[in-house]
């Protein structure tokens, strides 16, 4: 098979312990008038009004919006921006976890553009460059800071619903371990799990040829040859130290390996996309309002079993970045199911909901919950076993009941 391989990414990622302390020469090079997106709590920290300082130092004026919600409500972006408009930003800074970077990237989306948020879901919605977007996530997990996605709420719809255009890809990542040391364990445990949810999804996607217009016609083009490397580097990284920033939060050196994780990760899924966990945790997750981060972990070993058929190489290349010892295994197919045990191993040592009904799903919405996620096409059309009514509703049985070997059905 011919090479290829498709990345889109910031033009420039900083990481690494103090990294923080460049936003002020970073947002100097970017523009002169700055909205940051974040919430009332980091708002509060010291640590957030020393970065503040540093940029007003820097002779840039800030307007901070400081109430961005869980899951970003549409109607909240829309009031942050009418806040912002008299302001004339000419950048947006985003300060927190995943949904105040898709704060920022939704505020930059409607102050270049206007409109309302609805008229850009989905995918190349967005017509032109938005506001130069700065982020700086405090959480490892969701990956925003380098991906083309912004994911909000909105009252109108029963799902979370995505905006997905190269465009909302922030202009610098600012990625610094320190910031996330005051993440408490479950937050900690939940958005590494989804960081390596996204890793793995994004290694076993399906493969496509490498068409000129395969990029061009889709936000997320399936895996690729650059994407595999992000991918196996997050699934070394978090693996070797997801359980550790869980046990011990103030273990600095697994802090930066958990946050480099969720960045390589966001890297490989930002292009290669995600598949069946991501679909079934939408209706999932609006049904039992459980974090994101939990529904995917959930649901990864049932997927990882159910495709294992197709992608029994790929699944056991899982198993040696988790650090599985492939001596005296001598197949792919032994490995791969070492890899899924250990997946649901790690995830049960950090507090992951094993089933779905521990989550809260009701037993009569299972088919609701099938069809739904049946129903979003740019994560189905990316999973490499194809997935049929009857097979969803398989999975999802499956992954109610707690029964691996027939998720594999």
């Amino acid at each position: 098979m011919s090479l290829f391989a498709a990345l889109r990414l910031p033009r420039e990622i900083l990481f690494g312990i103090g990294q923080r302390h460049a936003l002020a020469s970073v947002a100097r090079r970017t523009g002169r008038r700055a909205l940051v997106c974040t919430d009332a709590r980091f708002a509060a920290t010291p640590v957030f009004a020393e970065m503040i300082a540093a940029v007003e130092a820097a002779g840039i004026a800030v307007l901070v919006h400081d109430q961005t919600l869980p899951d970003v409500p549409r109607d909240t972006v829309a009031v942050c921006v009418e806040a912002a408009r008299g302001f004339e930003p000419d950048m947006v800074i985003g300060i927190g976890g995943g949904s105040c970077l898709d704060m920022a990237k939704c505020a930059s989306l409607l102050l270049a553009h206007g409109g309302a948020l609805a008229d850009y879901y989905g995918e190349f919605k967005v017509p032109a460059p938005v506001l130069p977007i700065i982020a700086v996530p405090t959480t490892a997990g969701t990956g925003s800071e380098v991906t083309p996605v912004a994911v909000v709420s909105d009252p109108d719809r029963i799902l979370k619903v995505g905006i997905s255009s190269p465009y909302l890809i922030a202009a610098a990542a600012i990625c610094d371990p320190e910031l996330t040391l005051s993440c408490p364990p479950g937050l900690t445990a939940v958005a590494g799990a989804d960081a390596l949810t996204h890793a793995i999804e994004a290694f076993t996607a399906m493969r496509r040829p490498g068409d000129p217009e395969l990029a061009q016609q889709h936000v997320f083009v399936g895996k690729s040859d650059l994407s595999d490397q992000f991918a196996l580097y997050a699934i070394r990284l978090l693996s070797r130290s997801l359980e550790r920033a869980f046990t011990d939060g103030s273990d600095i050196d697994a802090r930066a390996d958990v946050m480099m994780g969720a960045l390589a990760a966001g890297c490989a899924f930002g292009t290669a996309g995600t598949a069946a966990a991501h679909a079934v945790q939408y209706p999932v997750g609006a049904l039992t309002h459980t974090p994101h981060g939990l529904g995917v972990a959930t649901m990864l070993p049932y997927v990882m079993t159910f495709n294992r058929r197709v992608a029994v190489a790929e699944i056991a290349a899982v198993g040696r970045a988790l650090g599985l010892d492939p001596n005296g295994i001598d197949k792919d197919e032994t490995l791969a199911d070492a890899a899924i045990a250990e997946v649901s191993r790690l995830f049960a040592a950090i507090g992951i909901a094993p089933t779905l009904a521990r989550l809260g799903l009701p037993e009569d919405r299972i088919d609701w919950a099938a069809e739904e996620a049946l129903g979003i096409g740019r994560l189905i059309k990316n999973n490499p076993r194809p997935l049929d009514p009857a097979a969803m509703r398989g999975l999802v049985r499956a992954a109610y009941d707690g029964d691996l070997a027939a998720s594999a059905l």
